[in-house]
């Protein structure tokens, strides 16, 4: 990540930005929820990257240096809370279902009363008590050898190498490769490697590629593989994800 400075970024604001845009690495003193409404955001910190299509949002604890990421055209709200009613200490993806999308976009309307803005928050601060986290972190790793694996993979997410090859190439067993997944990811190899895939499936159906397209180019076997995994991640098809980013 680049050198972090201290950027002051209006607390409730909606910025629109083009695809492949961003804002460079920052820090503020609330907390906040970046949503994007339309399109597909990534935050990056030194400890990963975290990614959320158009039903999920991020969470950025206060003081957290992170940048932002568009992927295809974003429509990105930036909500800043002083309280923190997830109690979290780290970023972490959440769901994000009608009601709490509702009041998000609210929340960042400049034209919105004071007494009445102050009760959404107050809603909105309910509704997040009751939010599930999502699975969508990509963990940096401290190990080289596990570095330098994830770096290969992240650079060819299509490929069918197993972790003993990919463990001969950087001088690392498949045993030691799988105990420090398992030490610093808290994930196995295989969920490890779908989280990647699917970060790159969810980046490349923004682009606008075909669902097939991306079903091969991120390592699935057949679309359908794709389809069904995808929709037992975010509970919808990927034809059904590109019809919600719009």
């Amino acid at each position: 990540m680049s050198k972090s400075r201290h950027q002051p970024i209006a607390p409730t604001v909606l910025r629109r930005l083009d695809a492949g845009a961003g804002i460079d690495a920052h820090r503020h003193d609330d907390h906040q929820i970046a949503y994007a409404a339309r399109g597909v955001l990534a935050v990056a910190t030194d400890q990963g990257h975290w990614i959320a299509p158009a039903d999920r949002a991020i969470w950025v604890p206060a003081g957290t240096v992170h940048q932002h990421r568009a992927y295809g055209r974003t429509d990105l709200y930036l909500v800043g809370l002083t309280e923190n009613p997830l109690s979290l200490s780290s970023p972490a993806v959440l769901a994000v279902g009608p009601l709490l999308r509702e009041l998000i976009i609210a929340c960042t309307d400049a034209e919105l009363p004071s007494a009445e803005h102050t009760r959404l928050r107050a809603v909105l601060l309910d509704q997040l008590r009751h939010t599930a986290q999502q699975p969508l972190k990509l963990p940096k790793a401290t190990d080289p050898r596990l570095a330098a694996v994830c770096d290969a993979l992240a650079a060819d997410p299509a490929s069918p190498q197993t972790l003993a090859t990919l463990g001969a190439s950087v001088g690392a067993g498949e045993r030691t490769l799988s105990r420090l997944f398992r030490a610093e990811f808290a994930m196995t190899f295989p969920q490890w490697r779908t989280q990647l895939r699917l970060h790159h499936a969810l980046i490349l159906l923004a682009e606008g590629h075909p669902v097939t397209s991306v079903a091969l180019r991120c390592g699935w076997s057949t679309p359908s593989a794709f389809i069904d995994t995808f929709r037992r991640t975010f509970g919808h098809t990927p034809g059904q994800h590109l019809d919600r980013s719009r």
